[in-house]
């Protein structure tokens, strides 16, 4: 992972930074839990100083989709989305940001009111990756 020093991005390497978690064992903890869900990661993104440009939700009943939500929330220098299949227990998250603004932030702090809220949620993937690469290696 790449050390930030503070709560802004600062590498020569890269101008951005997309995180991933896989998580299973996801139980939906209300019963429109996609809305839910972009009211946490609008929250999220607002207590990291991250500027919002835009969200949107839609949650899927099974009739054309597998059930379970998209959600995303469009940033000043990218996004953080949640996917759901719901009735086979998992969820994905990406947060991706470039520019001055840490990920790391966002994704603690959803790490955070997940486990708090989801009894027996199970991460099995964080994974950082560094986007707009300046240089090759």
């Amino acid at each position: 992972m790449i050390d930030y020093g503070s709560t802004n991005m600062d590498t020569n390497e890269s101008r951005g930074v997309h995180i991933f978690l896989d998580y299973i064992n996801y139980n939906p903890p209300v019963h429109e839990d996609g809305k839910w869900m972009l009211k946490i990661l609008r929250n999220c993104i607002k207590k990291a100083g991250v500027k919002e440009v835009h969200a949107h939700v839609v949650e899927f009943d099974g009739t054309d989709s597998p059930p379970g939500f998209a959600a995303v929330v469009l940033v000043d220098e990218s996004h953080v989305t949640a996917h759901c299949y719901s009735e086979i227990g998992i969820l994905a998250i990406d947060v991706f940001t470039c520019g001055k603004n840490n990920p790391q932030i966002i994704v603690d702090e959803l790490k955070i009111i997940l486990s708090m809220s989801i009894d027996n949620l199970h991460l099995v993937r964080e994974e950082s990756v560094k986007r707009f690469l300046l240089k090759g290696d």
